[in-house]
């Protein structure tokens, strides 16, 4: 049946078509494209790329890179070990010996990651639907307001989606030609490459592993038994390069996934019904709303009511396979997702928002060419808009540019405090303390001493207030974007929720902060709803002179 189903999907894929959408014999080699994809998303994030480094880039990754290049430890020791497999950092090490430490070298480098993520998700669409297809899917990728701004930033999750895109391009594309062998193979060498850069990457092999089986189980059929047995063995061979780096680091750390308080915060204090009924809700938020990805799921719902094309409709019905598996990722990687991690952070589910957009888009051009183009173009404004508009709802700034905004604040604050206060000893919260602590992280020339806190809510400020020698300065600064008092905001309702289960909290306003800690406000500066401020307290002066404080090593 397989068989059948990818030569009548060929047949129907050939260029008979009369449409402008029909696919070509000869598809342009995936190698002229790259270096298009790549100046594409360089000059698009030229603006970015010599920003300093930014919250979990600040806070985990950077460091880690920086341990293993200075001293070849797979295991960091700037920061706390959280079991997190080391390829980024080999990968980034191997670069800044080619190209040095420059932040925008670094940058860089990612956006070259980023390409490579690209040019998978175009050959995946290309194999299934052509390359007017992929090229939609390609365009509207780039420019979805969550990949945007992962697609220069130091994280894991975007090694992992490079990787991961391009086997499951391997994968899908049994379903529009003959499988083989090779493909398995190199299917499991780079799931096996994108586990090792982001463990939860093994959500994607695994279920598609369950579903060959139950597949398996369920048909007959020699040819295809020992396709599936093939593809079966395929998919679970990443687990063991996953499992080799796991006793590695308990043999070097005595822990398996990490610090105790990592591994509770980012999976055994998960394992509730009620916490993972909310977080699945969120998933699914993001993957068919979030920062107006409801533009083009709303506009596939809508198309849905009108016929499809007869030969269009022939290939997706040839391509149902296809479509079930697609589903089993998509499905797989939401409720996973919904357990792993304290937090619900976007950019783990980054390879995801291809498959979206791929099956949006899919839907649109069995729809006509006149429904193809509309909806791509009204999707490009709405994910443009994304960029700039924040929603009316709390989220990550590192979802749109308006982690730009924070970055600017805090080099801007932390700039007068060297300038103006340069023996200053700071109050703030982290990522501000690890910016001024580390030079190399791009705020600030030279360490400046710390005091921290968690975050700027009541119970924080009070107990900094409590021992108003210890510093002399503070940097305070919005640690969340929310919707300004007054305004509209979708959050509110699931306020206590995220504050039982995602350690959501609410900041005190900077006059609050001010008049509880008894500080002037030197200077203070927003953007886009982003705010930041530094204060000085005179009488503290003579406390501080009399000794000697060390810097904090907090880490989240």
């Amino acid at each position: 049946m397989d068989t059948l189903l990818r030569s009548r999907a060929y047949r129907l894929r050939r260029p008979h078509f009369s449409d402008a959408t029909a696919p070509v014999e000869k598809p342009l080699p995936l190698w002229i494209l790259y270096p298009l994809f790549f100046v594409a998303v360089y000059l698009s994030h030229w603006s970015l790329l010599r920003l300093p480094y930014f919250w979990d880039e600040a806070g985990y990754y950077i460091p880690a890179a920086l341990d293993f290049f200075r001293t070849g430890s797979l295991i960091p020791h700037s920061t706390l070990t959280n079991a997190h497999p080391p390829l980024p950092s080999v990968l980034l090490a191997a670069w800044w010996h080619v190209g040095g430490l420059a932040i925008s070298g670094t940058r860089t480098f990612l956006a070259m990651i980023a390409a490579a993520a690209l040019l998978g998700a175009f050959r995946l669409a290309r194999q299934l639907a052509g390359p007017v297809v992929a090229a939609l899917v390609t365009l509207l990728t780039a420019l979805y307001p969550v990949w945007f701004a992962q697609s220069t930033m130091a994280h894991a999750d975007l090694f992992a989606a490079a990787f991961n895109l391009w086997a499951l391009s391997c994968y899908f594309g049994r379903f529009v030609q003959e499988s083989s062998g090779r493909n398995a193979w190199a299917a499991a060498i780079l799931f096996s490459l994108a586990a090792l850069a982001k463990e939860t990457a093994i959500v994607t092999p695994l279920v598609l592993a369950l579903w060959e089986f139950t597949l398996l189980v369920t048909e007959t059929g020699g040819r295809q038994v020992q396709a599936r047995l093939v593809w079966l063995a395929a998919l679970l061979v990443p687990v063991l390069p996953l499992a080799g780096w796991y006793v590695y680091h308990f043999h070097a750390t005595g822990f398996v996934f990490g610090n105790p308080e990592f591994l509770r915060y980012n999976a055994t204090a998960n394992f509730s019904v009620a916490r993972v009924a909310v977080s699945v809700w969120h998933r699914v938020v993001h993957l068919t709303v979030h920062m107006n990805l409801y533009v083009p799921v709303a506009g596939t719902v809508a198309v849905l009511w009108i016929p499809a094309r007869k030969a269009r409709a022939a290939l997706l019905a040839a391509l149902r396979p296809a479509w079930m598996a697609l589903g089993i990722v998509l499905a797989g990687n939401a409720l996973a997702f919904s357990i792993l991690g304290g937090a619900l952070l976007t950019r783990y589910l980054l390879p995801m928002y291809p498959l979206v957009l791929l099956a949006c888009v899919i839907v649109w051009q069995s729809r006509g060419s006149r429904v193809l183009y509309s909806l791509s173009a009204l999707t490009t404004v709405a994910f443009l808009a994304g960029l700039f508009v924040n929603p009316p709802y709390g989220f990550a700034p590192e979802d749109n540019l308006t982690y730009r905004d924070f970055v600017l604040l805090h080099a801007s604050a932390i700039s007068v405090i060297v300038h103006r206060f340069p023996d200053a000893t700071v109050l703030s919260a982290w990522p501000a303390t690890a910016e001024m602590q580390h030079p190399e992280l791009g705020y600030t020339r030279r360490p400046i001493r710390t005091v921290a806190i968690d975050n700027f809510d009541r119970e924080q400020i009070e107990h900094a207030e409590q021992d108003p020698g210890a510093y002399d300065t503070a940097l305070v600064f919005s640690t969340k974007w929310i919707p300004p008092p007054g305004r509209f905001s979708l959050s509110r309702a699931t306020e206590r929720s995220d504050a039982r289960y995602f350690d959501f909290h609410r900041d005190l306003k900077l006059e609050q902060i001010a008049e509880l800690l008894h500080g002037d406000v030197v200077w203070q500066a927003s953007r886009n709803g982003e705010w930041a401020a530094v204060l000085r307290f005179p009488s503290s002066l003579d406390a501080i002179s009399s000794r000697s404080l060390p810097y904090s090593n907090k880490h989240p």
